[in-house]
């Protein structure tokens, strides 16, 4: 039976996805402007620069664990940590003032577009309790459950980094630009 400070990373990850879910149920509310300001549309190029140093700091704490460097592969997943909550912040900012983007190329590329698209939001969506739930195990020391969650957490936190430099890559060289 487990204890209650063995739970104590799943409620992190319970609490930060409710909280995470609110933020942007609250966001979809507000009254959007009629024009975002200029500085908003900048947001895409950071939010694609965000993920890929995300994506860089994962593998790099994925390679430091794999040697044994504990610490190096600490401070490569705070950096992971901090590059994908700004990224959050970026993105959700960028939508609150701008909407959705809608899609408009069209041949191949759509359903790939929309496929990358759909399998990145869905994964992001499960990714965030997990990688909430992965810390909270790792700043209890349980490392144990920390090594078997991260088993899973990794390859979608990865997955989700990079397809959403791939969705901005996609979207600048293939959608009409009025």
């Amino acid at each position: 039976m487990e204890n209650t400070s063995s739970k104590a990373p799943l409620l992190l990850g319970l609490l930060g996805s409710i909280i995470g879910l609110a933020l942007i149920v609250w966001m979809y509310t507000l009254a959007r402007p009629e024009a975002p300001p200029a500085w908003v549309l900048k947001l895409p190029i950071l939010n694609a620069g965000l993920n890929f140093l995300s994506a860089i700091a994962l593998i790099r704490g994925w390679l430091n664990i794999k040697a044994g460097k504990r610490t190096q592969h600490m401070r490569w997943m705070i950096i992971a940590l901090i590059t994908s909550g700004l990224f959050l912040i970026s993105y959700l900012t960028y939508h609150h003032f701008k909407g959705d983007t809608k899609f408009m190329a069209e041949g191949i590329i759509r359903p790939i577009y929309f496929f990358i698209l759909i399998s990145h939001i869905l994964l992001s969506f499960i990714n965030l309790p997990m990688i909430l739930i992965t810390l909270g195990y790792a700043l209890r020391s349980n490392f144990t459950k920390h090594k078997g969650i991260a088993r899973w957490t990794l390859p979608i936190w990865l997955y989700v980094s990079v397809t959403g430099v791939l969705i901005f890559l996609i979207l600048q060289l293939f959608q009409p630009h009025a």
